[in-house]
């Protein structure tokens, strides 16, 4: 089987699109992923996967926490360009977005993201290219319980957003 038809049917799996944070003593950092998903509800642990080339990713390695928010579906382009399209390393993310400091230490942003589930991480899980972080959600909130979800099919067909070279590296 080609790999392009490989692709092809995996487009087909929902995902939405959620910013991810984490912090490393006064380092904060985040970026966007589509892979975030509950394990376990009692109790309560997640998993992300984030690409081993992106700042977030070691710093979630070092620091063994993350905070993970779906982002709303009515979300500007520029916004998830700040988080999407950026590396960490050259740019302040988080230097004109209004967030708060979790119980974890995490940067929680709060616009247009409609929850926040803040985990320390138990287990790694080596991918490849990405590593799969699992823990346990140690805080959790709703941000805003009118909005609805952003899904990655919305995003490249409503949004018409497009996915850089390099973003999943961000």
């Amino acid at each position: 089987m080609a790999v392009n038809d490989i692709n092809k049917g995996l487009n087909y799996i929902t995902y939405g699109l959620y910013i991810v944070t984490t912090c490393e003593g006064e380092k904060k950092n985040g970026l966007i992923v589509n892979t975030v998903f509950q394990v376990t509800a009692e109790p309560a642990q997640m998993a992300i996967s984030v690409n081993k080339n992106s700042l977030t990713h070691d710093m979630i390695l070092k620091s063994r926490v993350f905070a993970a928010m779906p982002l709303e579906q009515n979300t500007p382009l520029p916004f998830i360009g700040i988080f999407g399209f950026r590396s960490g390393r050259t740019f302040d993310k988080l230097a004109k977005v209004p967030y708060k400091i979790g119980f974890l230490g995490c940067p929680i942003v709060g616009e247009h993201t409609l929850s926040y589930m803040e985990v320390e991480v138990s287990q790694t899980v080596d991918m490849g290219t990405h590593t799969l972080f699992i823990g346990q959600v140690k805080d959790a909130g709703v941000l805003n319980p009118e909005g609805k979800p952003l899904t990655y099919d919305y995003y490249h067909h409503v949004i018409k957003g497009k996915t850089p070279a390099g973003a999943t590296h961000l």
